[in-house]
């Protein structure tokens, strides 16, 4: 686990400047709606009442006027956007990083296994995500016990094991891509996690797109649909798996057989 250690140690700052980011928005947007609760109602009639531009955010689905309506939308975007760019630039990096800094050389010269190497660098990079998750979680729940609300527990949950599955495919995807790269890989992995972002909108916008729901993991994450029916898209769930599976095993089986420029 020597090199699984050596990661984290290496990404420690990035891990606490991302989470303390996110965590830190979370928490405003959180402490400030008891100030705004008095209009949330009108706001959110408004915002119903905005066409196709309150479909694509899925705010004519909900209720801001109550708060996991607010939590849904405001702190949702937050974590769903945050929370991928950080995972994708974990994901891009991981296996491109030793040709691109002229490390592969001293790596692969050590006793262990490029299979096991892979492996320990994806444990390292779940691992980030799983910190940050329960950091967010933490200030979180801490933020809405210092305003006094109790919203329903389930879809809460729902919200950030749904936004947890979306890190870690989106990461699965762009570690996939990393073993097939010897370069920076900073503007592939922002580019996909907005993509993602970007196609989920569009399938909002309009039912001929709603296929694109299965391409996008922030399709099972849309808060109108987790708060109203406290459960999952399993449809799109289920494909969003089978793509983390791949990303995994493409990622697997490229850095173990290609040739290693050092």
């Amino acid at each position: 686990m020597t090199l699984m250690k050596h990661e984290l140690k290496q990404g420690q700052t990035t891990l606490l400047i991302w989470t303390s980011v996110i965590a830190f928005m979370l928490a405003a947007c959180i402490l400030i709606y008891p100030e705004m609760k008095t209009q949330m109602g009108d706001v959110g009639s408004m915002f119903a009442e905005m066409g196709s531009f309150s479909a694509a955010f899925g705010m004519d689905r909900l209720n801001f006027g109550e708060f996991m309506g607010f939590f849904g939308v405001e702190c949702g975007n937050v974590l769903g956007l945050g929370g991928a760019f950080f995972s994708a630039l974990l994901g891009i990096s991981v296996l491109a990083k030793e040709e691109k800094e002229q490390t592969a050389e001293f790596l692969l010269t050590h006793p262990i296994s490029r299979r096991k190497t892979v492996a320990q660098k994806l444990f390292s990079v779940l691992l980030q995500i799983i910190i940050l998750n329960i950091i967010v979680i933490a200030v979180t729940f801490i933020s809405i016990r210092i305003i006094g609300e109790e919203p329903e527990i389930r879809p809460l949950l729902l919200l950030f094991l749904a936004y947890f599955i979306l890190q870690a495919e989106t990461a699965a995807i762009c570690f996939g891509i990393s073993a097939f790269i010897s370069q920076s890989g900073l503007g592939i992995g922002l580019g996909i996690a907005a993509l993602f972002y970007f196609l989920n909108i569009v399938a909002n916008l309009t039912e001929d797109a709603k296929f694109l729901k299965y391409i996008t993991p922030f399709g099972y994450t849309e808060g109108a649909d987790i708060i109203a029916d406290k459960c999952l898209k399993t449809e799109y769930l289920s494909v969003g798996l089978i793509f983390t599976a791949l990303g995994i095993g493409i990622g697997f089986y490229r850095y173990c057989t290609k040739d290693i420029h050092s």
